[in-house]
């Protein structure tokens, strides 16, 4: 396994949740990582993103002010910290990488983990 999500889980609306994605060193120290979100009957949508540096970040409008994506290089880990949840953001989250940098179209990642399913109750 290249990818390994976990962190998901039941939080009532308002909460917070972080997420955690373990990447293999090959993929982790070459290439950018995202986060993106599939909710029962939609598309799959982006969150965030970080370069391989971890100097640059992009956030989807709807996560920006209230997710962080961050990476920890001594752990391989990239995190995608959600405060003051809300019930649309119920989906299941994957982590990705991306051989093409930050950007925000799901089919330039390459990799993908097995998801981990955010539940939010209002």
């Amino acid at each position: 396994v290249q990818l390994q999500a976990s962190g998901g889980g039941l939080v009532q609306s308002g909460g917070s949740l972080r997420l955690s994605c373990v990447a293999s060193g090959r993929l982790f120290n070459n290439y950018a990582l995202g986060w993106f979100r599939q909710a029962p009957g939609k598309e799959r949508e982006f969150v965030a993103s970080i370069s391989v540096s971890g100097r640059s970040t992009a956030y989807a409008r709807s996560a920006k002010g209230r997710f962080i994506i961050s990476k920890d290089n001594d752990k391989n880990t990239v995190y995608l910290q959600m405060n003051n949840l809300e019930s649309e953001d119920t989906a299941t989250y994957y982590c990705a990488t991306s051989p093409q940098g930050i950007n925000v179209d799901a089919t330039n990642y390459n990799y993908w983990g097995q998801g981990t399913l955010v539940t939010v109750s209002s």
